[in-house]
């Protein structure tokens, strides 16, 4: 008769520290998600043909003055940095990027975190980071204030007739529309996303296949009459 070995507890997975993932809250909801989702595919395709900046959201910002990741981090929803190199990047780590902080920086409000990013956050992103914009945008109320710095101070930005704030950095209005917060160029063209594009280009082929049908139709019905008429179209 066998006996049964000894069963053995599987051991528990122990993760090594690392810096791959955001210090911050996890997000608020599928809306904050989409949110950052949608402002960074939208930019990186609008400048998919510059290599100066980057744009991450929920990425972890370290800026300890001891160099120490252990302390002095926070993790925007959405930022971009100007002139820079655009690679991928498990974090922003300001001492490993000549001190460059931020140059915008978008928060996405909640219930839990409002009074933050109204509070310390906006005053650290104004006295530490000196980003030069901030913004935040609530997902389900559509609050929407931008702010900036202006002798040290974050000033509101003055909304356009529509609503929309002048981005400066970005050279672009942010603005809400359909319940979410856009980009749009000074002429007020909407900046697409990758999504929008692909349907605009499948409505366009659409339109040429119907436009190429309705031309090949025409030209058989003009042929046919023309054999009424005893006229050899091919020969015309």
């Amino acid at each position: 008769m066998s006996v049964a070995p000894d069963f053995q507890p599987p051991l528990d997975v122990i993760f090594p520290p690392g810096d791959l993932y955001s210090d911050e809250p996890p997000l608020e909801s599928e809306l904050h998600l989409r949110q950052i989702i949608l402002l960074l595919q939208s930019l990186e395709l609008w400048w998919e043909n510059r290599n100066d900046f980057y744009a991450a959201g929920n990425l972890t910002v370290y800026y300890s003055p001891r160099q120490r990741k252990s302390e002095e981090f926070k993790g925007p929803d959405f930022f971009v940095v100007l002139d820079t190199e655009r690679k991928i990047r498990k974090s922003w780590v300001v001492w490993e990027e000549d001190g460059k902080y931020p140059n915008l920086i978008v928060e996405l409000l909640s219930d839990s975190t409002a009074s933050t990013d109204k509070g310390l956050k906006k005053q650290i992103y104004q006295d530490i980071f000196r980003t030069p914009e901030y913004f935040w945008f609530d997902p389900n109320n559509l609050e929407f204030a931008g702010f900036i710095l202006l002798g040290g101070i974050y000033r509101p930005i003055e909304p356009n007739s529509q609503g929309w704030l002048w981005s400066q950095q970005l050279n672009l209005y942010l603005g809400v529309l359909e319940n979410k917060l856009r980009y749009f160029t000074a002429e007020g063209q909407l900046i697409p996303t990758p999504e929008e594009v692909a349907k605009l280009e499948t409505q366009r082929a659409e339109q040429a296949t119907q436009q190429a049908e309705q031309a090949t139709q025409k030209a058989d019905r003009l042929a046919a009459k023309l054999r009424e008429l005893n006229i050899d179209p091919d020969n015309i």
